[in-house]
């Protein structure tokens, strides 16, 4: 582990936590209640510091870091931890939520906040699986359990109430829960998130993604963090993607 591990991975008890199914009934209740961060960490004393969590009294199976990408949400963020952190601790894992927030006056880049995310948790903690999870939605179904999968990835929100609970995009090699199972609800917008200026690069982008998708992402990642944060509900990376860097070398190449 790294310098900045905060977290004992063996500070659990003796034996491998074990999942009473019955106790798992199907729908639960969301609260979209916006509390306060201080009543929240009142409410979730329990955690450790960074929104870490582990069971007491026996060791997780699952070492699961929550990668959520973060701008101008306070609300969506503040409804998410209540939800998710009683969601989590009953399926008892080792989890930590990580908040990856983009400096302001940048181009909101989602893809690469997920990727900044995981490089950042992976030097945090020996996680055996990351879950990237939208600030903006919020898992229905207590059966939807958050164990790292065996073999494929997991596509989570596989029913979202905002399509109708139908599946948009189909044909991935991924594996999912049943669709009766696998529903989100997304959290209302008070105003439409303002989109990003249209990239005149796109096409070619988009063009070139078949043939640069195995060397592009993590090996050429560029980024700079601003401040981290290990606050009481969840850890905070405050970053700067360098646009301003790579930008006009992309257009160069792109454009």
């Amino acid at each position: 582990m790294s310098d900045t591990t905060l977290w004992d991975s063996k500070r659990a008890g003796p034996t491998h936590c074990s999942l009473k199914l019955n106790e798992f009934s199907g729908p639960i209740r969301l609260s979209m209640e916006e509390l306060p961060f201080e009543y929240m960490e009142n409410k979730y004393s329990y955690l450790m510091p960074g929104g870490h969590y582990t069971p007491s009294n026996c060791i997780a199976t699952d070492k699961l870091a929550v990668i959520i990408p973060f701008r101008d949400r306070d609300t969506h963020l503040r409804i998410l931890l209540n939800n998710m952190h009683r969601f989590l601790t009953k399926q008892m894992l080792d989890y930590s939520i990580i908040v990856v927030e983009q400096v302001a006056n940048q181009t909101l880049n989602r893809a690469k906040l997920f990727n900044v995310g995981f490089v950042e948790a992976m030097l945090m903690y020996p996680w055996s699986c990351i879950l990237f999870h939208d600030v903006d939605v919020l898992p229905e179904d207590d059966r939807i359990l958050h164990t790292c999968p065996t073999r494929n990835p997991r596509h989570m929100a596989v029913a979202m109430n905002k399509f109708d609970y139908k599946v948009v995009t189909a044909g991935y090699d991924v594996d999912r829960y049943p669709e009766n199972i696998a529903r989100y609800t997304m959290i209302k917008h008070s105003s439409e998130p303002k989109s990003n200026p249209v990239n005149p690069c796109r096409h070619k982008l988009m063009e070139l993604t078949t043939r640069d998708w195995r060397e592009d992402g993590l090996s050429n990642l560029a980024y700079k963090i601003v401040r981290m944060t290990h606050k009481k509900l969840y850890t905070h990376l405050l970053v700067d993607l360098l646009e301003k860097e790579e930008r006009p070398l992309l257009e160069l190449m792109f454009c």
